[in-house]
């Protein structure tokens, strides 16, 4: 919650006087746990805690790569309270249709066997690690194998330079999406972090029109 564009938000709310909040799943950022010990039904529960203790009325909701996927759920579990979503970079399903399917079958195979796999990471030192609990857990909660409707007005951002979470998966949920009103932006040189200034005149653009 502490990244350039969740910081943004939260200036401009300052700004405009704009409730808004912000946090951290369980294992992120300055939440406390272990990574491999995280679900996204955990996270998931964490999300609707904080929708139903510490927000009233309407949403905006913002997700960014996980937290793309994890908005969508709440819009789900709560779609009365979901006034409009805006999905940076989104990634849902990722569990399946990104770290299951870029596996090998040696690395498939040793990932059951053994329950994790460590891999190198682009943004830490420590290396990323995947385990089979998250995969598993993670099926109960895929969002792009059935229907997904939100009543309000939706809107994508994706960089065609992305190298964690291709553009094309911000193209499927824009035809998947049943909305009153879907847009997309895609940059031409952005990449998965989306947080130059001019990505974020971007998004401060489309969260104030949303929240009007």
């Amino acid at each position: 919650m502490t990244g350039t564009k969740a910081m943004a938000l939260d200036a401009w709310a300052r700004r405009t006087g704009q409730a808004f909040v912000r946090f951290d799943y369980f294992a992120h950022g300055q939440s406390s746990g272990a990574f491999r010990d995280g679900t996204v039904g955990r996270w998931l529960d964490d999300s609707l805690a904080v929708v139903d203790t510490l927000t009233q009325g309407p949403l905006v909701l913002v997700g960014s790569s996980m937290g793309g996927w994890l908005s969508l759920l709440v819009a789900r579990h709560r779609p009365a309270r979901v006034a409009g979503w805006i999905g940076i970079a989104a990634a849902p399903d990722f569990t399946e249709d990104l770290m299951l399917a870029q596996l090998g079958p040696q690395a498939r195979e040793k990932l059951q066997r053994e329950g994790e796999l460590r891999r190198p990471s682009r943004y830490s030192d420590e290396p990323d690690i995947l385990t089979w609990r998250l995969i598993e857990e993670g099926r109960h909660h895929l969002v792009l194998r059935t229907p997904l409707r939100i009543d309000g007005p939706v809107h994508l951002f994706h960089g065609l330079k992305d190298p964690d979470v291709p553009w094309d998966m911000s193209q499927r949920l824009l035809h998947h999406i049943e909305a009153p009103d879907v847009a997309a932006t895609f940059t031409k040189d952005g990449d998965h972090r989306l947080s130059t200034p001019a990505d974020i005149d971007r998004l401060l653009t489309v969260v104030s029109s949303m929240c009007r």
